[in-house]
Order: structure tokens, then C-alpha cells, then sequence
């Protein structure tokens, strides 16, 4: 089965390079549009995406917004791969923290455009460039950090925490730890559970926030 992306852009030709880019692969399928956040959790009901590609900022409901009220009102949301035209933008890392799960340059290369759609399909790692975890760590408080400490990880759980937040997959922790991919995977269900993060955008986010991890 393709991966089904709905493209959310108030830019006509953002939208028609994005469908360029991935139409142009075998197994990704641009299943529609839109030109604001107000049409998403409509169109998500209609079309069921695997992935919303959504622009940060936009006249009506800005993608922040828009993040949430899909996470919010849908029990089963798609992911969401939040688009932009600079990284270290505030706008983009307040969509992370509200539930987005990657996010993508304006300016990016059609390979780097089709690889950040099937990674957050994928949703075994996560893109989380140097730029989002300066912002993250900026945001530190002493709530996080209390949060972090409750969470009373194991040395295990602490570990593939850490490489997480390098950006790691599954597979590579696995081969970084000598240990079988279904064990990363019990390792990463824990530590979700443990720090109540939705996924492994959210942990990370607590991890920078927390002082647990900081900026190479």
C-alpha cells in the first residue's frame, strides 16, 4: 500500500512542487489538498492520510493549531510533518511540542522532501536537526526536569533515550546496542509510557527540555 500524504499550504505553488516531488514516486500518493488548517480534520475524515505535509503558518488556522485540534478530536490521527522555511522558527517547535512529528524545510531537496514523508510514515525515528534542539533546550524548566526524574528510567531505557535524541531508528539503536530490534522497541514503549509522551517526538522534546540530553 502507497503512503497517502494531504498537502495543507496557502501557497498554490508549494503544493503543486510538493505533489511533483512525491507523485513521482512508486510508493507515495498525494491523496489531496488544502489551503488552510481549517479543512484538515474535515478532509483527514474523508481521505484517512497516513501523513498530513503542513505548512507552520497560515492565515485562517495556523498548522500549530491545526496540530492540535486533529490530535485532539481524532482517535486515530495520521502523522503530521509540519513545513517551513526556517528551522529554527518557534512556530515549528511549538508544533512539535503540540504533537507534531517532524518537520521539513520549504527549501528542501526532492530526496530530502520524499525521505522526511516515509520516515514520519515509518515512525521508528524522528527529524530533529540541531537548530529544533537549541530551541528545545532554551525552553528548559524545572518541571521538565522534576518530570524527567519521576520518570525513574532504567540504565537501558536511559540509553535508548539518548540515542533517540540523536535521531536514531530503531534499527540503528538496536545495531548501537547489540540487542534485537523487538527489544528497542520494548525499551522505546517504556520510556514513552514512563515520561507520558504521545511518541518519540514528545520524548525528545522532554529530554532537551529537561536538561536530560543538551545540544552537541
Amino acid at each position: 500500500m502507497p503512503i497517502t500524504v494531504l498537502l495543507v499550504d496557502d501557497e498554490p505553488l508549494v503544493r503543486a512542487g510538493l505533489r511533483a516531488v512525491l507523485e513521482a514516486q512508486p510508493d507515495i500518493e498525494v491523496a489531496g489538498e488544502a489551503a488552510d488548517g481549517a479543512a484538515v480534520i474535515p478532509l483527514v475524515r474523508q481521505l484517512r492520510p497516513d501523513v498530513v505535509a503542513m505548512d507552520v503558518r497560515m492565515p485562517l488556522l495556523d498548522g500549530i493549531e491545526a496540530t492540535r485540534a486533529v490530535l485532539r478530536t481524532l482517535a486515530d490521527p495520521p502523522k503530521i510533518l509540519v513545513i517551513t522555511t526556517f528551522e529554527n522558527d518557534e512556530y515549528v517547535y511549538e508544533a512539535l511540542r503540540a504533537g507534531a512529528d517532524g518537520f521539513l524545510l520549504k527549501r528542501a531537496r526532492p530526496a530530502e522532501i520524499v525521505h522526511a514523508v516515509r520516515l514520519v510514515a515509518e515512525g521508528d525515528s524522528l527529524l530533529f536537526p540541531a537548530a529544533v534542539r537549541s530551541l528545545a533546550a532554551e525552553y528548559g524548566s524545572t518541571t521538565a526536569r522534576a518530570a524527567m526524574e519521576r520518570a525513574a528510567l532504567t540504565g537501558r531505557e536511559v540509553a535508548v533515550l539518548r540515542l533517540m535524541a540523536r535521531g536514531m531508528s530503531n534499527a540503528e539503536i538496536a545495531a548501537q546496542l547489540v540487542v534485537g530490534t523487538e527489544t528497542v522497541k520494548t525499551h522505546v514503549s517504556a520510556v514513552l509510557a514512563k515520561l507520558g509522551a504521545r511518541d518519540r517526538t514528545q520524548a525528545v522534546i522532554a529530554a532537551y527540555e529537561s536538561g536530560f540530553v543538551t545540544p552537541a
